[in-house]
This record gives C-alpha cells, structure tokens and sequence, in this order.
C-alpha cells in the first residue's frame, strides 16, 4: 500500500496499512453544514438507519488534522453502537489542514490561529442542531482526539448540559496565550461532567509528568474523573491510519469510552 490514502490529511503521513473502514450497511452517514455564529460550519454526521427515537448524542472532536478519514470513522463506528455522532469542522474560518504537507506548518499557520472560545461555542452549536436532528440533547456527550482531546476536557467544564466526555491524549498543561487562555490543568476546579483521560505512557508530546499534574489537580478540584495511562502506547494510539496505532490498547481505550457513556448517560435504559 501506498502512503497516499485518499481521505486522509497529507500533514498525517506516512500512513499505515491498519486503517480500518466501518461498513455503512446499518448507518446513515454523510456531509451536512450547522449554522454556527453566523456561518455554516461544515460538519460529518452518521447514525443508526433502524432508530427508534432521539438517539444520544456524541460531539467528535477532531486531531489536528481536521474531519478527515479516520474521524469520519469514528462517527460511523459511533453510530454502529447506537449514537448519533457529528464531527464538525472547528477550522473551517481560519483555513482548510489539507492546505499543509506537515505537522509544524500545519500547527503554525492554522491550528494556532484558531480560538479556543471560538471553538466551545461552534460546539454549542453543534449540539442545538443534533437536538433538532434525531438527537437527544439530555444524553449529550463528547470525545476528542489530540488536539480534540484536550478541547474535551475544555467543553466538560464549559457546557454544563453535557453528560459525560472522553479525552484521548490531549494536552494538559501549556503556555496560555489569547486564542487559549487556560488548559486542563486549570479547569480542573470547573468540571461539570465526568471525565475520562486516556493516554500513552510513551507519548513523547505529553509527559507522564503532566499527567500526574492533571490527576493531582482532579483530586484537589473533588472532581469525577479517571485518567488510564496505557504503558506501551504512544502518542495518537488510536490512529489505526498512522505507524503510531497501538492496536491492543486502542481497542480497551474504545471499551473504555463506551462504557463511561453508557454509565453516565449515553444510552436508553
């Protein structure tokens, strides 16, 4: 196989042979565009075909790669399982991921520009069009990825609505500057969903160290969160695209976060 796969980010190269592809036969899946602040943000939606009623709501936040392939996945597989799942297009007014070839560039000439209040209210309105879209917005929950994931962290303390949200491996601590004034470590105190952390005990980008700062930071808040550390994992382990996919822990990861929606909210029942 190539390193090209159509639908994937160029900065996200070499691609791996381990990609996986959710069938659409019991899903419902496609483009769609949300208005939000005054534009329409494109946005990627599956969910189950045979549903019966409002379905319970997944937000999908995306890498630092934007809604490409294997984000368009995770909502399929999301709806296998029962949910409505959108991954909305937080970039969409600062410029398109697919513009830069690598990781740095692609950081430096869109992904820094991006505010973060900018991005929890595109995700407010993420969740008004799920509720008027099949979606139950009582059952509302979230899960990011990478630069997605520490936003998951940011939405559990800015949407007190939300159910419950999952963060795979999102930065903890940071310098602060006007487009993100604050990190997880310091809206630990403000929580209002619970959290779930999952991260790799290899990950080069976010140190075992932060991660403790983040724990010690949730006990002092009282808040209700677990954070799992898988020690042979890496950055970006549930990339199955990537060299980094880390098949055994990605698949618990996914158990994992199925579990904490459904205690917390994420199904019938």
């Amino acid at each position: 196989m190539t390193d090209k796969q159509p639908g994937f980010a160029p900065a996200a190269e070499p691609h791996a042979s381990t990609s996986i592809l959710t069938s659409e036969d019991a899903i419902i899946a496609g483009e769609t565009s949300i208005p939000s602040q005054g534009e329409n943000m494109p946005a990627f939606h599956a969910r189950p075909k045979n549903a019966d009623g409002p379905l319970p709501v997944v937000i999908v936040v995306q890498e630092i790669f934007g809604v490409h392939e294997h984000i368009r996945d995770i909502c399929r597989r999301l709806a296998v399982e029962g949910y409505l799942a959108i991954a909305p297009e937080l970039y969409f007014r600062q410029g398109d991921p697919n513009d830069f070839a690598d990781i740095p560039t692609l950081f430096s000439g869109l992904v820094s520009k991006v505010p973060d209040a900018q991005v929890l209210a595109d995700l407010d309105h993420v969740a008004s069009w799920a509720s008027r879209n099949g979606g139950d917005v009582n059952r509302l929950l979230v899960t990011g990825f990478c630069w997605g994931g520490r936003i998951a962290w940011l939405y559990a303390a800015h949407n007190p609505q939300l159910k419950a949200a999952v963060a795979w491996y999102g930065k903890l601590v940071g310098e602060k500057s006007i487009n993100s004034p604050k990190h997880p470590v310091d809206i630990a105190i403000d929580l209002t969903a619970p959290v779930l952390g999952l991260y790799g005990g290899q990950d080069t980008g976010i140190s075992l160290e932060s991660v403790d700062t983040m724990r010690q930071a949730l006990r002092a808040a009282n808040a209700k969160a677990d954070i799992i550390v898988y020690p042979e994992a890496g950055h970006a382990f549930n990339a199955d695209y990537r060299p980094s996919y880390h098949e055994e822990s990605a698949k618990d990861g996914w158990q994992r976060m199925l579990a904490w929606f459904a205690q917390y909210g994420g199904k019938k029942g």
